[in-house]
């Protein structure tokens, strides 16, 4: 007798938090569309795509139109779902604006291709993102919600569970998510997390997000499919591991031998993965490697992208040595701020504040806006309270030109409507989050070439030279001299 293997659904998030954590979310477009029929057909769910920060740097470091992005993959990938995420009020700064310019983010997002949208809010303050959930629903997409994994005093399998059930009461989405944004999940708390959120949500879907930081990635993924998940998220190796995702290639091996049904062809995987392989050794881009387990990790917390970026910053002020002092730091600013979730864009304000203490060699005497506005409470109900006398401190050495009391948010969107009246929306918001200057650099640079070859350089000009029936090449650097004259 013929027993039915439960059927796991894979989420792919290579083009979005793959490289956000191994390339300083420096994918271009270009990168991703060789590949795209490929990952099309692969038999994903979904597949992630774009976030705030890949608006940012699709827009000032690529010189890419961020919603042709959308339209180019979307158009390439009926099949499957491009997914979309929304940060709680804040999007691109950490500045939390009115629900008018974010339902309007959505709206663009989901007009240009988006079908899924992800909300998340790090303090788990729901009111910061039903504006924009509702108009996601409105709009016909598939809505989930994160429940942010961490490990502080009071965030408990009861607390998560509580959350869930707070959300589906105030919404209910389509799925719930347990993101693990700092790979910190272990076998056993999963073994206990997975059922408590299960027996809050009953029937709806539940999906799984973890990373490798630990090196744990693989198995918490396994253990997460064995106690009920639905939906497991991977990326694609050589994108996965380290800071990223578990590979897909994997996962999917790891679950087909315990006896899951996963409708992955991993032939179209394993080729996106070569190409991928390909683009890293082009350009010279870091690989995913599995990250021997750390105990350490367990006190900062601290996530991919923030830490790759937390890197960069000290690189580029000659303090990358720094590092293991800071990422100490951050544990004690953690848990001074009332035990955060490490996740954007609180992760960010613990980094950034940690590096603050240990490069000016004072606790606090330095303290970012976004500090002083979080531990004041513009950006949500904190979930628990700041310690007073650190509080005292930032409030003291903080700008004297925020306020004690968050002020009231006003609509910007006829604001907008008003200031560009010829434009469309999709311009507006554009302009709405970045400098017009950044925005015309941009716009001046299209039509951009999307066109990508892993090809050597020199068997690219030969090439190009035989397209154009170029008849001799010369190219000369130092004493090097290379000649090529076509044959009549």
């Amino acid at each position: 007798m013929s027993v039915t293997k439960r059927q796991i659904g894979v989420l792919d998030t290579t083009l979005r938090d793959a490289h956000q954590c191994l390339w300083a979310t420096r994918m271009s477009t270009a990168h991703m569309l060789p590949v795209a029929d490929k990952m099309n057909r692969c038999g994903f769910v979904g597949a992630e795509l774009m976030g705030m920060v890949h608006f940012d740097a699709s827009l000032r470091f690529l010189q890419e139109d961020p919603f042709e992005r959308i339209r180019l993959m979307s158009s390439r990938m009926p099949a499957t779902p491009l997914q979309g995420f929304v940060r709680s009020r804040c999007l691109r700064s950490f500045n939390p604006l009115p629900d008018d310019v974010n339902s309007l983010f959505v709206e663009r997002m989901i007009a240009n291709g988006m079908r899924r949208i992800i909300g998340f809010d790090g303090l788990h303050d729901w009111s910061n993102i039903l504006g924009s959930l509702r108009t996601a629903r409105r709009l016909g997409a598939y809505v989930t919600v994160w429940l942010i994994y961490t490990i502080a005093p009071g965030y408990t399998d009861e607390y998560y569970a509580g959350k869930a059930a707070e959300i589906l009461k105030l919404f209910d989405p389509d799925a719930i998510v347990i993101e693990d944004p700092s790979g910190l999940l272990t076998p056993d708390r999963v073994r206990t997390l997975v059922p408590a959120i299960r027996g809050a949500i009953g029937t709806k879907t539940l999906e799984f997000h973890t990373h490798c930081l630990t090196g744990l990635g693989p198995l918490v993924t396994l253990e997460a499919a064995k106690a009920g998940v639905d939906v497991v998220t991977t990326s694609i190796a050589p994108l996965a591991n380290g800071n990223a995702p578990p590979a897909c290639q994997t996962v999917v091996r790891n679950l087909q031998a315990a006896g899951f049904n996963l409708p992955v062809d991993l032939d179209l995987v394993d080729e996106i993965g070569e190409h991928f392989a390909q683009v890293a050794e082009r350009e010279g881009k870091p690989v995913g490697v599995p990250a021997e387990y750390d105990r350490s990790h367990y006190k900062h917390q601290t996530a991919g992208g923030v830490l790759s970026n937390l890197v960069s910053q000290l690189r580029d002020v000659g303090a990358e040595h720094r590092l293991p002092e800071v990422l100490e730091e951050c544990a004690r600013v953690r848990e001074d701020l009332g035990w955060p979730i490490i996740v954007t864009p609180f992760a960010q304000f613990v980094a950034t504040q940690a590096a603050m203490n240990v490069l000016h060699g004072m606790r606090y005497t330095v303290v970012p806006d976004e500090v002083k506005k979080y531990v004041l409470g513009y950006y949500g109900k904190l979930p628990f309270p700041v310690k007073p006398d650190a509080m005292d401190r930032i409030v003291e050495n903080g700008s004297k030109a925020i306020s004690l009391t968050p002020p009231a948010l006003e609509p910007v969107v006829p604001k907008l409507q008003a200031k560009y009246p010829n434009l469309s929306d999709d311009e507006r918001v554009l302009r709405f989050l970045f400098p017009d200057e950044q925005v015309d650099a941009m716009l001046a640079a299209q039509p951009k070439e999307h066109g990508f070859s892993v090809e050597h350089p020199l068997v690219e000009l030969v090439q190009g030279a035989a397209r154009r029936r170029i008849g001799r090449v010369h190219v000369q650097h130092g004493t090097t001299t290379l000649s090529i004259t076509a044959r009549t």
